[in-house]
């Protein structure tokens, strides 16, 4: 081991962290390096030749850039002894703390003080291999302390919908008033939903992108430091970042713009490993209408449809066909692809069957570009006027007297219920007769009577929820019919364009003789309102 010269090198540290609930005002770097000044100014033998400061890093691990710093310094022989307010500001953790103080700096021959702790490894005695030990352990477990509230306040921030990010996503500013909710961004929240309705409209990612660049959009990240927020990456490649198709899915993919706030994604593995590892997503903390929404739920929805199917874009088109990714063979249910020729001058479009074009077997069925707009506007159509007509019949239903637009067999099932319960109720009746006259006993008899009782309270609660959903039947719960006015946007429909497309097919299936079929949107919710007319209609009828 070195001997401790008289004359020391020293370097003053200072740490500070919200993290480990520092106190900000009486932990302040300033006042830190004050109390050191003041202390060495008192000590003619300790020379100030640095000064370290870790502002903002957590005192659980050494992983430090100054601390770093300050270790390579006492290697090169250029500082030989550290000054620190106390022990906690040099460090929380126990074990790492007490290895420096205990081995590390002795065999350097680094002088260690820690003045409100009081100690000085040069005045060391019996007592501190005790008590400086002690201190650290001290230090640690109030750091864990720390931790854990702080985790569970975040926790309980999450699940009341509070904003707990650094910094609003794109199209959102935090709320002056209440920086954990956020506001839309009036400028920002329009190109979110010029980017979803491109989406819509059948432009790829990368056109996207394309697009707000040559507009002079500033991406996400220039367009925070346009306004003063300060953002590291490690991502910029050029003096100024532009859009990708990496960014643009980013945005399209975030359910924070349908107002729905999904928080607690990551985490770590306690308050000494910083390392962030990925949460189960039934550990994820969601909170519906935690703030305003820039995108309807459903937009939303259809974009994520649009994102799951296998969709390209011509190279010399800047939108993707109508139909693209939504054709079938009806065969082996395999994609259909586009394929164009040229006679004289003159292209032609038709589909074929992918399975038949990379010559593995399927049929040689094909639909030409234009029968296959013709057959899908002449199916939209259809659709289209049969939902309008069924929208027609339930207004009709709907101006009805209660009485005569009851549900089929609600009341039928009311009745029977209430004769279980008369039945139920005279057997109960008699059973004190047959007690009296002898032919049961006292212990049949409380238990025929508590079983008819619970009969009874069984058949009344079935009657309480009958009623509540023959009620729901006829008010006819306008939501449920909301998909109703998708389709009549397109009641006077003359072309086929992608938003079409998207907003009521689910897919069009090919089959030989250039036959289709097409599989709407919706198609339970149709098929449900069209067996409620008929029955309505049967009723009629009787």
């Amino acid at each position: 081991m070195s001997v401790l010269p008289k004359e020391y090198n020293a370097c003053i540290y200072a740490r500070l962290s919200r993290d480990d609930g520092d106190k900000l005002e009486s932990d302040s770097i300033i006042n830190q390096k004050a109390l050191i000044r003041d202390f060495i100014s008192k000590h003619p033998e300790i020379h100030v030749v640095s000064e370290k400061t870790d502002d903002g890093y957590s005192g659980v691990n050494f992983d430090r850039p100054a601390f770093q710093e300050m270790m390579e310094d006492i290697r090169s022989g250029k500082i030989n002894c550290v000054v620190v307010k106390d022990l906690s500001r040099f460090g929380r953790n126990y074990i790492e703390a007490g290895n420096y103080i205990e081995r590390v700096f002795p065999f350097m021959g680094v002088r260690f003080i820690a003045i409100n702790d009081s100690y000085d490894s040069l005045d060391r005695n019996q007592s501190d291999s005790l008590i400086i030990p002690f201190k650290n352990l001290i230090n640690d477990a109030y750091c864990k302390d720390i931790s854990v509230k702080i985790r569970s306040q975040l926790e309980i921030k999450r699940k009341k919908g509070q904003f707990i990010g650094a910094f609003a996503v794109y199209g959102y500013l935090k709320d002056p008033e209440d920086h954990n909710k956020l506001i839309p961004d009036t400028y920002a929240s329009e190109v979110v939903r010029a980017i979803y309705k491109w989406k819509l409209e059948g432009m790829s990612q990368g056109r996207i992108a394309e697009k707000l660049n040559l507009q002079g959009v500033l991406c996400p990240m220039e367009y925070k430091l346009s306004m003063g927020i300060k953002v590291q990456t490690n991502f910029k490649v050029r003096k100024q970042a532009l859009w990708s198709p990496r960014s643009v899915t980013r945005i399209l993919t975030n359910e924070i713009y349908t107002g729905a706030l999904i928080q607690g994604k990551t985490s770590t593995p306690n308050y000494k490993v910083k390392k962030i590892v990925a949460k189960d997503e039934a550990e994820w903390i969601r909170v519906e209408d935690a703030h305003e929404a820039i995108i309807d739920r459903r937009t939303f929805d259809d974009v994520q449809r649009i994102l799951q199917k296998d969709i390209r874009s011509a190279p010399d088109e800047e939108v993707v066909y109508p139909v693209s990714g939504y054709l079938k063979c009806g065969d082996c249910g395999q994609n259909m692809v586009r394929k164009t020729y040229t006679a004289g001058d003159k292209r032609y479009t038709y589909y074929i069957c992918s399975t038949r074009k990379a010559g593995k077997g399927c049929s040689t069925h094909q639909i030409t570009g234009d029968e296959l707009q013709d057959a899908v506007l002449q199916g939209i159509r259809s659709r289209v006027d049969s939902v309008i007509e069924m929208e027609e019949l339930l207004k009709i239903i709907e101006s009805l007297p209660e009485t005569q637009r009851n549900v089929f067999n609600y009341d039928a099932q009311i009745v029977k219920l209430k004769e279980d319960i008369e039945r139920n109720r005279s057997f109960k009746m008699k059973l004190y007769e047959n007690l009296q006259e002898g032919m049961i006993g006292q212990e049949e008899y409380f238990l025929f009577k508590k079983s008819y009782e619970a009969k009874i309270q069984s058949a009344e609660a079935a009657i309480r929820a009958v009623e509540q959903e023959r009620q729901q039947a006829i008010e006819h719960n306008r939501e449920s019919y909301a998909w109703i006015d998708v389709f009549k946007k397109y009641q006077n429909i003359t072309s086929i364009e992608r938003k079409t497309i998207v907003e009521l097919i689910e897919e069009v299936i090919v089959h030989e003789d250039k036959k289709i079929s097409i599989r709407f949107r919706y198609g339970d919710q149709y098929t449900k309102l069209a067996e409620l007319l008929g029955n309505y209609s049967d009723m009629a009828a009787e």
